[in-house]
């Protein structure tokens, strides 16, 4: 019967937990529309990003993951690709200071279900277009799977499940969070502060994406 052995497992949660709890570009985007849109935007976009890393497990199981970081112009192309999509998300955020209106809209009262799919897709793709995140699959995993047995494929499903785990038990909290502070920012002036800032941030993590491609 299929079983990762206990200190494997112990390493790699706490590995895991060390990856997950550093900020970067996910954890941007969920606050953002956690902040901007409340709890159903902002545990959508923690759906996103559990769905990203889905996908990016199916590709390493499959093996593509491993074509893609072995070939280098592939990989730049998508984090060039992955540097743009940032960069027009902090755009749409600084553009009038609302770049994510609360329902899609200009009055703030149209349909949640715009709102909450605008943000599960900005997540994944955010997530499915960080060659960090290719690399991360890469580096890490082949340092707790036992590739003696014949059940690799399952050892890799069973890490990614665990990390999709704790990745949801440190962001739903968060975007939870981020929703109270929804509620207390209804001042449109404090709104588009936030906009601002998340705006910025998001053009500058696109800058650094960018320029370790480039430079």
């Amino acid at each position: 019967m299929f079983a990762i052995e206990l200190p494997v497992l112990a390493a790699f949660i706490a590995t895991s937990v060390a990856i997950i709890i550093s900020p970067g570009p996910d954890t941007l985007v969920i606050l953002r529309h956690a902040i901007n849109g409340g709890r159903g935007p902002g545990l959508a976009a923690v759906g996103g990003v559990q769905l990203g890393l889905a996908v990016h497990t199916a590709l390493a199981v499959a093996g593509i993951s491993l074509i893609i970081a072995s070939t280098p112009a592939l990989l730049r192309g998508i984090a060039i690709l992955g540097a743009a999509y940032l960069a027009w998300i902090g755009i749409q955020s600084l553009k009038g200071g609302g770049g994510l209106k609360l329902d899609g809209g200009d009055n703030g009262t149209g349909a949640s279900r715009s709102t909450t799919g605008r943000a599960l897709r900005e997540a994944a793709l955010c997530n499915l277009l960080n060659p960090k995140v290719i690399l991360l699959f890469l580096a890490l995993f082949p340092n707790f799977v036992d590739y003696r047995r014949d059940d690799v494929s399952a050892q890799l499903i069973t890490l990614a499940v665990i990390l999709i785990v704790i990745n949801t038990l440190w962001q739903a909290p968060m975007a939870l969070a981020a929703d109270a502070l929804h509620r207390w920012l209804s001042n449109p002036a404090a709104r588009r502060a936030v906009n601002r800032a998340s705006g910025g941030m998001l053009l500058i993590m696109a800058a650094m994406m960018l320029a370790q491609q480039l430079l």
